[in-house]
């Protein structure tokens, strides 16, 4: 554990409070340094996309206001297949958080985890779309649609402050946490304010995603569908079989006897847990980092079975685990609801109409 590890518990602590606390007040001169900088950067890079010439498709961001993960990926995902159902031809661009590297890089399925970020990784490889990364958004979407002449629609994962890149539309997901505290970094959780009507100037027009039961702020949205899908051996899963159910109470089962292994380096490892012992499986937890790597096995290897999510099977060579535990992909079915999709396809094609007649 790292020396910030016992301040950034205890900032986190404050900013998912339901109300601000003391320490939270304290840091509120930050907080408005932290405003006035990232806003002054976002305005900068709208300012710059207007100078620019348009894409030849329109663009449809998926992000969130608070910091870390709510769900960005798996909301990404069932965008892409959603909106190829109605008959968009989709590209993805990310930056590829904790890759090596800034460059401009198309990911496919054999691009290592290293290289391409986990997040893109995972979402090539289940949504089978185009897919750069690269930390200047632009520049990734003016190579994709480059090579790329299909591509009729460009989904940017995590850009939404990521103001440099055009946009028509945007997917602001929260999870069950909501706002926290309701104040920005480093007082509370958010990346920017949580606006009080939308859109604004700030925010194009666009839904709201909740993954969470129930809208967890005051803006309206969607709540989307979400529950584990099966297991998958590690193996099979690379090979791309699709995870199973039988499977999955299998394990469930067997850890009626014995408790097993769950490993997760996601934003909220706990969500994961949950859903397993939901599905009625004993498990020992074993949470991570968000993105670390997994070049060592972080389990015990007299472990017998390890359930991990896709998001870490991405990082996982089958050939490098022919030993110790057995590893076990759990997959998540993600489905938004159909009115979100229905709103969303109808701004995106009246921006695509507005691109042909250009």
């Amino acid at each position: 554990m790292n020396a910030l590890s016992p301040l950034a518990l205890w900032l986190q602590r404050q900013w998912w409070r339901s109300r601000p606390s003391w320490g939270a007040w304290l840091l509120l001169p930050l907080a408005g340094l932290y405003l006035l900088i990232s806003g002054w950067q976002r305005w900068q890079g709208r300012r710059w996309a207007h100078r620019q010439p348009p894409l030849r498709a329109p663009v449809l961001v998926v992000g969130n206001l608070i910091v870390g993960g709510a769900g960005k990926t798996p909301t990404t995902m069932a965008l892409v297949q959603a909106l190829r159902q109605r008959g968009w031809h989709p590209g993805v661009v990310s930056r590829g958080y904790g890759r090596e590297g800034d460059d401009l890089l198309e990911v496919t399925p054999s691009t290592p985890a290293s290289l391409s970020g986990d997040e893109p990784l995972l979402i090539r490889l289940r949504t089978g779309v185009p897919l750069w990364v690269g930390r200047d958004r632009h520049a990734a979407a003016q190579a994709l649609l480059s090579a790329h002449p299909e591509v009729d629609l460009l989904v940017a994962d995590d850009g939404l402050q990521h103001t440099r890149l055009q946009r028509t539309a945007c997917v602001i997901v929260f999870d069950g946490r909501g706002a926290g505290n309701g104040l920005p970094l480093p007082a509370g959780p958010l990346r920017q304010p949580l606006p009080r009507q939308w859109p604004t100037a700030a925010l194009p027009p666009g839904e709201i995603v909740y993954n969470a039961d129930h809208p967890s702020t005051r803006l309206l949205g969607h709540c989307a569908r979400r529950q584990l899908a099966g297991a998958v051996a590690l193996d099979l899963w690379w090979r791309g079989q699709p995870a199973d159910p039988a499977c999955l109470r299998a394990l469930a089962e067997r850890s009626q006897h014995a408790p097993l292994l769950a490993c997760a380096a996601i934003a909220e490892p706990e969500r994961f847990f949950r859903q397993l012992e939901q599905a009625g499986l004993f498990i020992h937890r074993l949470p991570l980092p968000d993105h670390a790597r997994l070049d060592t096995a972080p389990w015990p290897m007299d472990a017998t079975d390890v359930l991990i999510t896709e998001k870490d099977a991405v990082k996982l060579a089958p050939e490098q685990h022919q030993t110790g535990p057995r590893l076990w992909v759990v997959a998540l079915d993600f489905q938004l609801p159909e009115e979100a999709i229905l709103s969303l396809d109808r701004m995106l094609r009246h921006d695509s109409t507005v691109h042909h007649d250009r």
